[in-house]
Formats: C-alpha cells, sequence, structure tokens
C-alpha cells in the first residue's frame, strides 16, 4: 500500500492563508483547529480547509507545497476559488 501525500491550505481566523504538507488532511487541520499545529496558525484559530491537492510522492507534494508558498495573496484566492 502506498500513502498519499497532500498538501493543503487554510484560510486563518485573521483571513490570512496558511500552506502545509500531510499524509493526514483531517487530522492536521483538526491539529491547527486545536491550536497543535504550525506556530504560524497558533491564535489564528478557527481555520477552515480550503484547498487540497494529492501526491504519490512526498517529494512532488512538498514541491507543490513551495510552489503555492510562492504564490501571492490573488492567485491564492483563485487557487482556493477553484476548490
Amino acid at each position: 500500500m502506498t500513502t498519499a501525500h497532500f498538501v493543503y491550505v487554510i484560510e486563518c481566523a485573521d483571513d490570512s492563508f496558511y500552506t502545509g504538507y500531510t499524509t493526514d488532511v483531517e487530522r492536521r487541520v483538526a491539529e491547527h483547529d486545536a491550536g497543535d499545529g504550525a506556530k504560524y496558525t497558533r491564535g489564528r484559530t478557527p481555520v477552515e480547509l480550503r484547498h487540497t491537492e494529492q501526491f504519490d510522492t512526498k517529494r512532488a507534494a512538498m514541491a507543490r507545497e513551495y510552489e503555492i508558498k510562492q504564490l501571492s495573496r490573488p492567485q491564492k484566492e483563485r487557487l482556493v476559488g477553484e476548490s
């Protein structure tokens, strides 16, 4: 069995976006919501999952995570609007 790898974008309570990598989107979003996720999202709860993409390899997912993090705010808004 192969593990699925995901890139996700969540919207924080302050309307900012956070992009991350995980193998379990539901668990990871719950961690962010509970204040146990990334340092960036602590104090910016509640968060809402806005976008996910699935990949076969961690390498591909991490490359896409980097690409998304380089996007401008309007580009990220278009990306999550397409979800």
